[in-house]
């Protein structure tokens, strides 16, 4: 059974932002992960908990992208990045919330994210966003390694493909946090 002190809890939505979600997405679309986080945000504000949006930005010139050689490189469209391209859209823009930056997946790595949390003394995280297997996956890794409590709201996750989502849900997750649909989270927050 999930029990979560609103109080100590924060949702962190990764990459809901323009660029990220007009690609392709399953098993959830665009429009469906989006409503779900604001409608998860809502809760989780509504009863004291703290909601932080989280988005990814390398800069006009790409020279805050990693640099590491990779087979399969950051996809780039010509012309480079449109200038709203990191823009948070919907109604997930509107929450009361701790914006973060990131350069990389995680929303830990290079951030202030850790530092804020703790200092608000949150201990439970709830992580949510684009891509499952990317930025949500690596954002639940490393706040496990860092002693979080994690939850992953599986409905307010979605990836470039259904096998990648159901991998990291099923495979992944389980083993650095607890995996819930929104319903049961907000169910289980208690003020």
């Amino acid at each position: 059974m999930l029990e979560l002190k609103a109080k100590t809890t924060a949702l962190i939505l990764i990459d809901l932002q323009k660029g990220i979600l007009a690609r392709p997405l399953s098993p959830y679309s665009a429009v469906e992960v989006v409503s779900t986080a604001a409608r998860l945000g809502r809760a989780v504000a509504d009863a004291g908990g703290l909601v932080v949006l989280v988005n990814v930005d390398f800069g006009a010139d790409l020279s805050a992208a990693p640099r590491g050689f990779t087979d399969t490189p950051l996809a780039v469209p010509p012309g480079g990045l449109p200038p709203d391209w990191s823009e948070i859209v919907g109604d997930v823009a509107h929450l009361p919330h701790l914006p973060i930056t990131k350069h990389t997946w995680s929303a830990f790595h290079g951030t202030e994210l850790d530092l804020q949390l703790r200092r608000r003394g949150i201990d439970t995280i709830i992580v949510g966003g684009v891509a499952t297997n990317f930025g949500g996956e690596q954002t639940a890794r490393d706040g496990w390694h860092l002693n979080y409590n994690v939850v992953v709201a599986e409905d307010a996750s979605t990836s470039m493909g259904e096998g990648l989502h159901a991998f990291a849900i099923e495979k992944v997750l389980p083993r650095v946090s607890r995996v819930r649909k929104s319903g049961d989270i907000i169910a289980a927050l208690k003020r």
